[in-house]
């Protein structure tokens, strides 16, 4: 860039690819924690033991604090209650369902309310499946290593394969018509009805309404055959289909 013989270097536009940050909405889905009581002494030793089930799943995930059981509780002291969940290897990023006196604690824990809806993780998310009216999502394509998608309200059905890395999440059923072999998430918002299914059972995690298996814990003479996981009272179950 030249200098005019006054001294002056002109003044150019700036593009946004020079500028130093780009602003744009996400869509992001978050772990959630629903905090009943706690000053339970089992709180943590329970969330340890829920933990260490999936270790690399849950390793550095954001959570929001679901407060909305804590009923008229007053409020427990959210800095050193973040500090140890953060202690177990999850970080504490908001807030949600919480009333007036909790969310006046959050505010000096640093923790924003967030909206009671869902939101992903940011990571690629798969292309866009069909959606019944029911809420189901039907995913006509395989969902590759780094995807991630999400059947709100409704049943998630892949046709294709699921692989290692790739994440399906629903508040309903799984159904999966070949190879689950990464991690799948049925009844997010604690349906215990919910089931997942899968022609060829190879999963790095399954869940049902937050009860967890790693592939550690799967029957090994289920592996690459059809099955189910379901809940048997307090339990996650896997049965050959």
């Amino acid at each position: 860039m030249g200098i005019d013989e006054q001294g002056v270097r002109p003044i150019t536009s700036i593009t946004e690819d020079a500028a130093p940050f780009q602003l744009r909405a996400a869509s992001l889905t978050l772990l959630t924690l629903k905090v009943v009581n706690p000053a339970d002494p089992e709180f943590f030793p329970r969330l340890a033991t829920m933990l260490s089930l999936a270790p690399g799943f849950y390793r550095n995930a954001p959570i929001v604090l679901d407060l909305s059981a804590t009923g008229l509780r007053p409020p427990c002291d959210l800095v050193e209650f973040c500090a140890r969940i953060k202690e177990m290897g999850i970080i504490p990023v908001g807030i949600q369902r919480a009333n007036a006196a909790w969310e006046r604690a959050a505010a000096l824990a640093g923790l924003p309310p967030f909206p009671t809806g869902r939101a992903t993780d940011a990571q690629p998310v798969a292309k866009e499946p069909s959606k019944a009216a029911s809420g189901t999502r039907i995913l006509s394509e395989p969902v590759r290593s780094g995807q991630q998608v999400y059947a709100h309200k409704g049943d998630l059905i892949v046709l294709g394969a699921v692989s290692h890395g790739a994440e399906l999440l629903a508040d309903g059923h799984i159904h999966v018509y070949g190879p689950l072999r990464g991690r799948a998430l049925a009844g997010m918002s604690g349906d215990k009805s919910a089931r997942i299914f899968c022609r060829a059972l190879d999963a790095e995690l399954v869940s049902v309404a937050g009860l967890y298996m790693v592939s550690e814990q799967l029957d090994p003479a289920l592996h690459g055959k059809p099955a189910q996981i379901c809940v048997d009272g307090e339990a996650l179950v896997q049965q050959a289909l």
